[in-house]
């Protein structure tokens, strides 16, 4: 197990780290402290969604596996614009010995919790034919047993503060990806998920999803090649590529702007799941 990395970014000419001992305790001293954790925070439509709940007055712990080096670049950005208000976590969620150990860590430092959002992922083909035990457990673990643990682990701070849940899902949970089923498998669980803890959390804690669809491509491409890109946003209405400003402002709205919003999946596709 490794959970490190905890730290605040402080404003320094020098972007000087701070370790450990200069956040010994960061307990919320202002009533109207909004604190949100977005895990898988540092790159791509996670990036997003932090700096959109960052400008709308959170304090935003920020959750990353590997990618430290944009984890503290989007930290130090964020502590310039508003002083101590991000710290960095590294952990993988896959593993729920590290999930206890944020939880905790958490729980000393903050002691409350606004806002999950469940954002990490793992994306990879597993064809039937000769998908292995151990990519389908990969797949079921990244997206959907590590957030349903994740959501326990956080439990009493997400109730003290009477919070809310976003997952992100994906439209591939409706609409199968070929060659990717353990992946849609597990979104769907999700989707799920997420309505029936909307019910078992209710009235202490709102739970929602957002769909994405054609936001960013694949890194890997191999999923969606050049073809299939221009075959997607032939067919989507609205005729054009989303942008993850989109996935972010909905997260906000449902965090933020929907009291009596609960158990609801928010589709944001540019209306690609109404046609065939």
């Amino acid at each position: 197990m490794r959970v490190a990395g905890l730290h605040s970014t402080m404003r320094s000419n020098n972007s000087i780290h701070c370790p450990t001992r200069c956040i010994e305790k960061i307990m919320v001293s202002e009533s109207n402290r909004k604190i949100a954790l977005v895990t898988g925070g540092a790159r791509r439509i996670g990036k997003e969604i932090a700096l959109h709940l960052h400008r709308r007055g959170f304090d935003i712990v920020l959750h990353y596996r590997s990618s430290s080096e944009d984890a503290e670049a989007l930290t130090q950005f964020m502590c310039d614009e508003r002083p101590d208000s991000c710290m960095t976590l590294q952990a993988d969620i896959q593993n729920t010995q590290e999930i206890e150990k944020l939880g905790s860590t958490l729980a000393e430092h903050y002691g409350t919790l606004n806002l999950l959002v469940n954002n990490a992922s793992g994306y990879a083909p597993t064809p039937i034919d000769h998908c292995t035990p151990s990519q389908f457990d990969d797949m079921l673990n990244a997206n959907l047993r590590g957030p349903y643990f994740l959501v326990q682990a956080l439990l009493p701070l997400l109730k003290n503060a009477r919070g809310s849940i976003v997952n992100i899902l994906d439209v591939h949970a409706e609409r199968p990806l070929p060659g990717y089923n353990a992946y849609c498998a597990a979104k769907s669980g999700l989707t799920s998920l997420t309505r029936s803890l909307a019910v078992e959390l209710a009235p202490q804690v709102r739970v929602n999803g957002v769909s994405p669809g054609a936001i960013l491509w694949p890194e890997e491409g191999e999923s969606y090649d050049t073809s299939m890109r221009e075959e997607t946003l032939s067919r989507t209405p609205l005729q054009r590529q989303g942008d993850p400003a989109d996935i972010a402002g909905a997260v906000g709205f449902l965090a933020c702007d929907a009291p009596f919003i609960t158990g609801q999946v928010l589709i944001v596709d540019g209306g690609r799941s109404l046609v065939g």
